[in-house]
């Protein structure tokens, strides 16, 4: 049997005195990242057995609220991207991606 290769990736958060994120860094070392500093991360994995997903949302004290903002829009754009590879279901994908637009217009993210 061929031995499998594994890839592993590394979260680090450094907490303040009441566990509150301070500092978020992450490696993925097949992807040549090393240590690298992050202001926020969404983190969702699927449990099959109980039938959902779990989640870590995270981000440090000093994240601007400006740059959230951007953050979760372009999130939601990835989102959208994402769920049309994964099911191929153009109809709803074209209604994400109008939400997608929605949101940013009303956060007045668009120039």
């Amino acid at each position: 049997m061929a031995k499998l290769h594994t890839s592993e990736i590394t979260l680090r958060v450094g907490l303040d005195e009441n566990r509150v994120p301070e500092t978020l860094s992450w490696s993925a070392e097949d992807g040549g990242v090393d240590n690298e500093e992050a202001k926020a991360m969404l983190l969702s994995v699927w449990d099959s057995k109980n039938r959902e997903s779990l989640k870590i949302d995270l981000w440090t004290k000093d994240m601007p609220v400006d740059e959230m903002k951007i953050f979760f829009h372009q999130t939601l754009v990835s989102l959208s991207d994402t769920f049309m590879k994964a099911t191929q279901d153009e109809k709803m994908t074209a209604t994400m991606r109008d939400f997608c637009d929605y949101f940013a217009e009303k956060l007045e993210l668009k120039k």
